[in-house]
């Protein structure tokens, strides 16, 4: 499981030109799942993402959590953070998990989120979608739980 992790002062997500999830300042995770993928690797991901460090403290140091801040969370389902890009011209998406097996983990984090942060805005799984976002910083980490 994949988390790109983006330190926003706002962010939204669209879905043919309507506003389905907005955030203040918080993070936007785009979040991809590969076939290897159970709760066990969810759940390490889940812990690491609403803990990671990326807001600054009196200090002006990196040293607050998402949870720290009270911050938001946006949510957004992208396979294409399990593309194969080693070779070619072309990504090979052969990692990646299938549909009906990413939406359900992607539900499942969506939950989890949720149970300790309570609302979460997100993305739709499967929709073509417009992310805008204002990046703070830019502080932007690629979380992966192998």
């Amino acid at each position: 499981m994949i988390a790109l992790l983006q330190r926003v002062r706002h962010a939204s997500v669209a879905v043919d030109d309507n506003e389905i999830g907005r955030i203040s300042q918080g993070l936007l995770v785009l979040l991809g799942v590969e076939k290897q993928d159970d709760a066990g690797i969810a759940d390490k991901l889940i812990n690491k993402m609403l803990a990671y460090r990326v807001f600054e403290d009196e200090s002006g140091k990196m040293n607050r959590s998402l949870q720290d801040i009270g911050g938001e969370l946006l949510l957004v389902p992208q396979f294409t953070l399990a593309a194969d890009t080693r070779t070619g011209l072309r990504a090979s998406f052969s990692s990646a998990a299938s549909p009906a097996d990413a939406e359900q983990w992607f539900d499942y984090v969506v939950k989890q989120c949720e149970a300790r942060l309570g609302q979460v805005q997100t993305g739709q799984f499967g929709a073509d979608m417009q992310v805008s976002l204002q990046n703070d910083g830019p502080v932007t980490f690629w979380l992966q739980i192998p």
